[in-house]
């Protein structure tokens, strides 16, 4: 934490420094607007001097804030920039859903069902790039989040290499960034990826509405392991392989208001340790609790397998995924678990799609066609209608215990409030619907459900 302090410090320091600076120069060309009109220096020495400023002021380069704080070098070959976001959250859960008829008289039922404020992420970026060199280190609540190098071997984005922690190429929905998700919180496919991790990555745009990525990586087995994963010995402790390619049909012939993209992703661990029970544990897409966990699993061969797809025009969008993940266990029968997710959103107030789609991704900041400009105002930011269903199915899995279910359903309707491309408002009811019900007695309450519904609400900034 000290550590984080310091550098917290000396990057503002920077930035503070830089600014006096280019508020200095601005200042010497009004300094010498004005010994003109007075008639101190001719017209001609007033020119010479601010050429020279002028001059000297290119060659040190520029600062500013746009999406970030921003240092650019004079020749435009470097730059450097400080970024951040903050999501904070409300999540408020409905205990209609109780299996018997009969429930407790008391109403709790621990962490999980709790209605409860929360700040989600809390990061803070320092990323540039230095001619073919570019890097990024990132902090969420003062621990490290992603850290890479890359390197540009050809020109337009056509082939680079990254090197270190970031995500895995699995997927639409873990690539896209929380900040541009359509709903708070990612569905059931996400979690059969292994999504951040350490490792090498090749990736690049070979023609216009193509992208491909390919990564070696240490492995994992669930969505959160990839953070913290390191090689511990040679026993049982494969590398992995993920695989990515996408195309935008729209944007390869052409069409600027449409995205009809379509990718497939591909991944393979093939040498896994042994995990012990409730190692994998999935959680609702209200971000409740946890319904799904795996009996021990046995060294471990883990294939992925994904689909994706967007098809979007003006202010229209579809957008489908499907994952599997295969599990085979020394000596053992292969087990499956699919995912997949339909959503569709509809921008109420007519913004375009296709101003946010990128090298694959929905990575974009949507523009309103009016920020809101205050209740007095005229402008009111850009609103979004969505809805979405959710479907998990492991229905050949050995559970940890009987606690758990083998299969789940989703409903999301979600509602935007875009007021500037930095700023946003979430509002999502979630309904999940449990094959047979659930364990969610905590303590000496013992308690069971078929059901769980959510309230998630976020308030979100970003630069």
């Amino acid at each position: 934490m000290f550590s984080n302090k310091k550098l917290a410090v000396a990057v503002s320091g920077a930035v503070l420094s830089m600014a006096c600076q280019f508020a200095l120069a601005d200042s010497t060309t009004d300094i010498v607007d004005a010994l003109v009109s007075k008639g101190v220096l001719t017209e001609e020495e007033g020119k010479l001097i601010s050429k020279g400023h002028e001059t000297k002021k290119k060659a040190e380069g520029t600062v500013g804030f746009k999406d970030g704080f921003k240092f650019s070098s004079g020749d435009g070959k470097s730059n450097i920039s400080v970024n951040g976001r903050i999501q904070a959250d409300y999540r408020s859960f409905n205990e209609a859903g109780f299996a018997s008829t009969s429930p407790p008289a008391d109403a709790s039922s621990g962490a999980n069902f709790a209605d409860t404020f929360d700040i989600r992420r809390s990061y803070l970026t320092a990323k540039g790039t230095f001619r073919n060199t570019s890097f990024e280190a990132t902090l969420n609540a003062g621990a490290v989040k992603y850290y890479w190098l890359e390197y540009a071997f050809l020109p337009a984005d056509k082939l680079n290499v990254r090197l270190g922690q970031f995500k895995t190429p699995m997927g639409l929905e873990v690539q896209t960034s929380s900040r541009f998700n359509d709903m708070t919180e990612r569905d059931f496919t996400a979690s059969l990826t292994d999504s951040i991790n350490k490792g090498v990555m090749v990736h690049g745009v070979p023609m216009t509405g193509t992208t491909y990525q390919f990564m070696v990586s240490n492995g994992g087995l669930t969505y959160e392991e990839g953070e913290t994963k390191t090689e511990l010995g040679n026993y049982k402790e494969g590398k992995a392989y993920t695989g990515r390619l996408t195309a935008n049909v729209a944007e390869i012939v052409g069409n600027k208001d449409a995205i009809l993209h379509f990718g497939a992703s591909y991944g393979v661990n093939p040498d896994l340790p042994t995990y012990a029970a409730s190692s994998m544990k999935i959680r609702t897409n209200g971000r409740g609790i946890a319904f799904f966990s795996p009996d021990a699993l046995t060294n471990p061969r883990v294939e992925r397998m994904g689909l994706e797809t967007v098809l979007a025009t003006g202010p229209y969008k579809l957008a489908a995924e499907y994952n599997n993940m295969e599990i085979t266990e020394s000596d053992a029968k292969a087990v499956d678990i699919d995912a997949y997710y339909i959503n569709a959103s509809w921008m109420l107030t007519g913004e375009n799609y296709s101003q946010v789609y990128k090298q694959g991704l929905m990575g974009g900041r949507m523009s309103p066609k009016n920020n809101f400009s205050g209740l007095d105002g005229g402008g009111w930011g850009a609103w979004e209608l969505g809805v979405r269903f959710s479907s998990f199915d492991a229905a050949d899995v050995t559970l940890a215990t009987a606690g758990y279910t083998k299969k789940a359903d989703s409903y999301t309707v979600g509602l935007k409030w875009i007021t500037d491309p930095n700023t946003r408002f979430l509002l999502n009811y979630i309904n999940t619907d449990f094959d047979t019900p659930i364990n969610g007695g905590y303590g000496s309450i013992a308690r069971t459900y078929k059901s769980e519904s959510a309230i998630n609400f976020r308030a979100q900034f970003d630069f």
